[in-house]
């Protein structure tokens, strides 16, 4: 009993350091898809791993381009060219989310918690177009996910905490991104989003 209170305080203190540093855009509606960008929006509600906080990051060009911290009931909205991306959520482990986005779409992506050694580590599944995979828009779970997540954007304290965990961030890229290439080819279009995918 004393081992799990230990265990519970100690996700707490490693998750909590990176939550509330965000903050609540002013602007609650997604905005409209430039023609010559793709949206991606990055979302997550699970009660599971709730302590915890899941930073995000572009890491197209390899060097990790801070995204924002996704904590739970909070979405993430990011514009990028049109083409092939790869993004990366990191607590414990890396994970990664790969895409091939047609520009003036909006694209969506649902971040989820699974148990790891000390505290929970994240997942990316692409939100599909049609009723296939793991996650889709028919699905009433996740237009709810879509309706009640809370539009976040970055303050002066998450970057700052991106800034003084930097080294760790590339440490678990450098990590985990072979570990994600050696994954079989039909798994890893699971956790692609197409350019179908988009709306």
């Amino acid at each position: 009993m004393i081992f799990r209170g230990l265990i519970l305080t100690l996700m707490l203190l490693l998750g909590g350091c990176a939550s509330s540093s965000m903050v609540k855009a002013p602007n609650q509606q997604l905005a409209a898809v430039p023609a010559d960008k793709a949206q991606i929006v990055f979302m997550r509600s699970s009660i599971f791993g709730a302590a915890i906080s899941a930073p995000m990051f572009d890491v197209t060009a390899a060097e990790p381009a801070f995204i924002g911290i996704l904590d739970n009931s909070s979405k993430l909205m990011l514009e990028v060219p049109a083409g092939k991306h790869t993004f990366m959520v990191v607590s414990e482990a890396a994970d990664f989310l790969e895409a091939d986005l047609v520009a003036g779409k909006r694209y969506y992506a649902i971040v989820t918690p699974r148990m790891g050694a000390w505290k929970a580590r994240f997942s990316i599944w692409p939100v599909r177009a049609d009723n296939s995979g793991e996650f889709n828009k028919a699905d009433a779970k996740v237009q709810k996910i879509i309706s009640n997540t809370v539009l976040m954007q970055n303050s002066a304290k998450s970057e700052a905490w991106y800034q003084k965990n930097k080294n760790d961030v590339k440490n678990k890229q450098a990590e985990y991104w072979p570990v994600w290439q050696q994954k079989p080819t039909a798994e890893l279009l699971e956790r692609t989003l197409l350019p179908t995918d988009g709306e």
